[in-house]
């Protein structure tokens, strides 16, 4: 029997990864394709991104029930809770997909993710065609993971040792070490000069023959996505975490924290707006994204923010009956005051 290829979207926040998901349904050709998607938050606003996708320009065929929603923490925390069951209620239905896509949260470890394609009952339908990470070019020259250095600092641990790495730095290379393919995004952000660097030092990072792909806005052709052939559950091994490697078990992100605000109409664009870039300055936000409604206005606002960048488009119109709500999920380190950032969200 024919295992179902399956690919792994991975990196940090805010790096493009739905972007990226974004752009392979839009040139899929009629593929058949089954969207895994792991909001690290109460909200999921990513499915709700793709979704979006297939009213106007996507190529792919999805029904309903093709997009499934993991929204109770990191994916490679609740493997056993929900991974395993999503995958197993996928391999019975009386259609398959032609393709699996997994969106892993920012913050997750791919290699947990990997190692459960070899439970017996996944491992005979499935194989893991690859494991892409999406890396964000203006934040790795900046020698950050996300837009605000001062929060990304916030993160590391005190040590007068400069060997030292904080825990955004390993996940990052924890990332790099499971990687097929790394899609280097922003690239249009970064000098020619500063990309080129920038690729030869992934290239380092990554193991051998794996190709590092600058991108502009996530626009990668799928054909250099899709239809690797990794198997990547048959050499997992080769691909150790720091936690594996300084001999640790597993992980927890106590220090990071994650929420949902919602509420009812904005009055216009320009406020809500006004209001994100107040909480991005006065609170150790990481990543902002959600969907706003605004008075008189037929379309849905999508909201995604990263350090002091900001961005806001309209998706799609409004449904008949839908409520007009304002949905945002918050992803911060520990410590922030989310009840003040409710207060300046919540409209």
């Amino acid at each position: 029997m024919r295992r179902i290829p399956a690919t792994v979207i991975t990196g940090f926040l805010g790096a493009g990864k739905t972007t990226l998901i974004r752009h392979i349904l839009e040139h899929a050709h009629g593929r058949r394709i089954a969207l895994i998607v792991n909001e690290f938050g109460d909200v999921g606003v990513d499915g709700e991104l793709l979704r979006g996708c297939g009213e106007a320009n996507c190529t792919a065929e999805m029904e309903d029930g093709d997009i499934v929603e993991l929204a109770n923490g990191c994916i490679c925390c609740t493997v056993a809770d929900e991974f395993i069951p999503t995958m197993t209620a996928l391999l019975r239905r009386e259609r398959k997909p032609d393709h699996i896509i997994i969106e892993t949260s920012g913050l997750a470890l791919p290699q947990p993710l990997i190692r459960a394609f070899n439970w017996p009952e996944i491992r005979a339908g499935v194989t893991v065609d690859g494991v892409i990470t999406v890396a964000d070019a203006p934040a790795i020259a900046a020698e950050q993971f996300a837009a605000d250095p001062a929060k990304v600092e916030a993160l590391r641990k005190a040590d007068v040792n400069l060997d030292h790495e904080s825990p955004l730095h390993e996940l990052f290379e924890d990332q790099l070490r499971a990687a097929d393919m790394v899609v280097l995004n922003k690239a249009d952000l970064v000098d020619a000069e500063t990309l080129r660097a920038l690729t030869e030092r992934l290239v380092r990072a990554v193991r051998p023959g794996v190709r590092v792909v600058p991108a502009e806005h996530g626009r990668v052709d799928p054909v250099a996505l899709l239809g690797l052939g990794a198997a990547a559950e048959d050499d997992v091994d080769s691909r150790p975490t720091h936690h594996e490697l300084e001999g640790e078990a597993d992980h927890d992100h106590d220090e990071f924290v994650s929420f949902a605000v919602e509420g009812g109409e904005w009055d216009s664009r320009e406020a809500l707006l006004e209001a994100v870039g107040r909480v991005l300055r006065e609170q150790p936000v990481l990543r902002l994204k959600g969907f706003a409604a605004l008075t008189a206005r037929p379309a849905r606002l999508m909201v995604q923010a990263v350090g002091p960048r900001v961005e806001a488009w309209f998706d799609r119109p409004w449904r008949a009956g839908e409520r007009r709500t304002t949905s945002l999920v918050v992803i911060g380190l520990k410590g922030l005051d989310e009840r003040a950032v409710a207060a300046a969200l919540r409209k």
